[in-house]
């Protein structure tokens, strides 16, 4: 089996300068995790979920802690000012351009190479999806664990 056979040739994509609010509403809107970063037809990079979620940075507030009575009244105050500065970095992350976040590296594969290169290269580099390209670099497909799954079941 090839991965022609079982790569999705409608693939969704962004460009470098698309923000990081944008590619979440991609995400979303298109039920996927990640995709490809395209700029003059050519792929130059990808972005997922995972590198949008890194970005959200929160400080752990595990540790066991008994506030004394003046900071019972305190405590509300300062709760909710590191929830304003959270709420600013979202807005602030989210108008950056996609480019500052996602992988520059792309690991691809040929629409005539076999589903098991396919498969090889997405556990060997632990990644979810394999951008399809031609022989002249074109974007012709996207191949996922989930359609090399599925084209397993066809068998």
């Amino acid at each position: 089996m090839y991965v022609k056979d079982v790569m999705n040739p409608n693939v969704i994509t962004c460009s470098p300068d698309t923000s990081i609010r944008e590619v979440a509403t991609i995400l979303k809107q298109n039920d996927i995790s990640g995709l490809p970063v395209v700029e003059d037809s050519e792929i130059i990079g990808i972005v997922s979920e995972g590198d949008i979620l890194k970005l959200l940075n929160m400080p752990d507030h595990s540790g066991l802690w008994l506030p004394s009575p003046f900071e019972v009244i305190e405590v509300p105050i300062r709760e909710l000012l590191n929830w304003e500065e959270t709420k600013r970095m979202l807005e602030d992350i989210g108008s950056k351009p996609v480019s500052e976040i996602m992988k520059w590296s792309v690991y691809t594969i040929s629409p005539e190479d076999s589903v098991e290169d396919a498969s090889s290269i997405i556990s060997k580099h632990r990644i979810n999806r394999l951008p399809v390209v031609d022989e002249d670099g074109k974007l012709v497909g996207i191949v996922t664990r989930g359609d090399i799954i599925a084209g397993l079941g066809k068998l």
